[in-house]
């Protein structure tokens, strides 16, 4: 086949196949456009997933009748002053959206610039374009989008359903709405109300008020504010606590000079820094704004400018890497307050109206309770009266209130002590009830024996008051109760340490009066020994044994009377997953993670009230004591409001 010329029509339609992949790819060029307009408010509405309808309404500068006609132009812009491509301020530079758009759907423009009388319309409909006419219209833009790939039809089996469309284009229009906080944005789809985000300002304050309005309130109490400056360039945002991670990264939204992007040189830095905080299958939610010079980021090696080239890629690595760490690691430990609102919903899904408790206020009936007491002919049995006969519960129920008008104010005082949990004929010490309870108490009850010392009541993680079953410390602050997992917190404070003494002088040792020989798989064995130096870097000297055992000669100092045997054989077990490609030092963080897990405080221990008050002391002062190393949340923070909302208080 001969070399020709393809058609214009043709190439357009070639373009929007890179540009115009799906509805969402669209919409997100014609909002760009406006923005680049200077535009202060702007108006969405979607339908049928954008394949349907998208319009765009905005009060942006404008165009004149000559500027349509150019705007439907492949290549014409107004974004670039000069031939330089490497000090791109807008959103978009190409030229190529409209065109491409036009070319495969049916495009109408109406705009009208400030000054001007009237408005001018232009349509292209499968890249065939009219004639520019008059039309009305307010100061600003309209451009609508009908039939999407209606002259390329084999496109449409390419797409998702209508609610996948959707949903990519709310995804598109929330980024650049988050983006830019000082535009007011209208949504409008064909699923949902329309929701309106109000311009805010273009600082800090604007940009968190942004956050909350477009992602939830809910980000916004369970992220910490960022700020950060590194050799010219500027992070700035939020990071969500990494009790409060997702299980993909669709809720990384990543911001380079004002231009949304999926970076993996960013991506990749978040992850790094959240590497000692979040289990592998993990991720967490952030919103970063990442500002520096734009001779310093290429913008043009993505045919829709979702991916950027930074010149210095290991000075904005470590921007992120270094400003995110130091935003965690700040500051008292924080938990997610989701925890809290879970709880609340148990209660009310099990307690509620669809349960069998029906907590709601003021209907409570007491006289259904389980431990009513009932007369041998299994009445329930009720307060006494004045004269001292107790009423059946018939007797009860046929009454009015008013009957009961006239009973002094200690006519109900002896009701409690006729509530016997147990049958006829067992005391009230017996150890059951009637429906085979074990009433023994679970807690040690001994921190209650004197009142706590106002000045531990002030701290962060309060003073500690019971433990349950010899794992969960309770402990009371000021206005609220704090649960606490004392071996996941024992387990983060001992990994920080093992850290810290790596960072500074390396881990003090301890040799073994005895060595001690750990059997293990002939293949286990091997493994363990190959990585030796890496071990021994961390205190735990082993040697080879003949085949099949291992020699453990010194550990850690730090594990004090830690399990060494347990320890060996878990670190044999994941030795073979250790990836050889991974730095040092992230395969060192791996063999420190296991060692703390077996240095710290057991489940089932039971600790003094001065040993729990110790461990809540040196949670406060550690870093990242929110999590142990697997990811988990140390404690849960329980706020009075959120206890009387577990009991229908409020």
């Amino acid at each position: 086949m001969p070399l020709r010329l393809l058609p214009s029509t043709l190439v357009d339609r070639i373009a929007a196949g890179e540009v115009v992949e799906r509805p969402a790819a669209a919409l997100k060029e014609i909002v760009e456009n406006a923005l680049d307009a200077g535009a202060t408010r702007i108006e969405i509405v979607i339908d049928g997933g954008g394949r349907r309808l998208m319009r765009v309404t905005d009060d942006g500068s404008g165009m004149s009748a000559e500027e349509l006609a150019l705007a439907v132009e492949r290549h014409a812009t107004s974004k670039l002053d000069s031939e330089d491509l490497l000090s791109i301020a807008t959103l978009g530079f190409r030229g190529e959206a409209l065109p491409s758009i036009g070319s495969v759907a049916r495009l109408s423009i109406t705009s009208r610039p400030r000054g001007a009388d009237t408005a001018h319309e232009i349509r292209v409909e499968g890249g065939v374009k009219s004639p520019v006419k008059p039309a009305a219209l307010g100061f600003g833009t309209r451009v609508e989008v009908r039939d999407l790939f209606f002259a390329t039809p084999a496109r449409l089996k390419f797409l998702k359903s209508e609610r996948a469309e959707t949903a990519a284009a709310v995804d598109a229009v929330k980024r650049l709405a988050l983006a830019r906080p000082e535009v007011g944005f209208t949504l409008v789809t064909d699923e949902r109300p329309p929701v309106t985000w109000p311009a805010r300002t273009p600082d800090a304050s604007g940009q968190r008020a942004r956050i909350a309005d477009v992602l939830g309130q809910e980000v916004g109490t369970n992220a910490l504010d960022v700020d950060g400056l590194r050799e010219g360039a500027r992070l700035t945002g939020l990071a969500g606590l990494p009790t409060y991670s997702k299980a993909n990264s669709l809720s990384q939204y990543l911001f380079v000079n004002g231009r949304p992007v999926r970076d993996k040189v960013l991506i990749g830095a978040i992850r790094a820094a959240y590497a000692d905080l979040l289990p592998s299958d993990r991720h967490p939610v952030t919103a970063l704004f990442l500002d520096l010079d734009p001779r310093e980021v290429d913008v043009n090696v993505h045919p829709a400018k979702t991916e950027v080239r930074f010149r210095d890629a290991g000075n904005v690595r470590a921007l992120i890497v270094r400003t995110l760490t130091d935003a965690l690691t700040a500051g008292v430990p924080r938990t997610a307050s989701t925890a809290a609102d879970r709880l609340a919903q148990f209660a009310r899904r099990d307690f509620g109206p669809e349960g069998h408790g029906a907590a709601r206020p003021g209907n409570y009936d007491w006289t259904r309770s389980w431990a009513m007491p009932q007369t041998p002919d299994g009445e329930a049995l009720l307060p006494a009266t004045p004269g001292g006969e107790t009423l059946p519960d018939a007797t009860f129920r046929g009454a009015n209130a008013t009957d009961f008008a006239t009973l002094p104010a200690d006519g109900f005082r002896e009701a409690p002590a006729r509530f016997d949990v147990g049958p006829p004929g067992l005391t009230s010490g017996g150890r059951e009830g009637a429906l085979g309870l074990d009433f023994a108490p679970s807690a040690d009850a001994r921190a209650n024996a004197a009142p706590a010392a106002p000045d531990l009541m002030e701290r962060p993680l309060g003073a500690a008051r019971a433990q349950l079953h010899e794992t969960y410390i309770i402990a009371q602050t000021k206005d609220g109760v704090v649960v606490i997992d004392q071996h996941a917190a024992h387990e983060r404070i001992v990994y920080e340490r093992l850290k810290a003494a790596m960072e500074r002088d390396g881990l003090a040792r301890q040799m073994l009066l005895v060595p001690l020989v750990v059997e293990l798989d002939p293949s286990d064995a091997a493994r363990l020994c190959e990585r030796s130096a890496a071990l021994g870097t961390l205190g735990l000297v082993v040697e080879p044994f003949g085949p099949g055992a291992v020699l453990v000669r010194e550990v850690p100092a730090l594990l004090g009377g830690a399990d060494v045997t347990a320890l060996v054989r878990e670190l044999a077990e994941h030795a073979a997953e250790w990836d050889d490609a991974l730095p040092l030092e992230r395969r060192l963080l791996h063999i420190a993670a296991t060692m703390a897990c077996h240095g710290s405080v057991r489940a089932g221990r039971r600790l003094k009230v001065e040993e729990m008050n110790a461990l809540l002391r040196e949670m406060e002062e550690t870093p990242n004591a929110a999590q142990c190393n697997h990811g988990r949340p140390t404690f849960v923070t329980l706020a009075l409001a959120d206890i009387e909302r577990l009991f229908a208080r409020r």
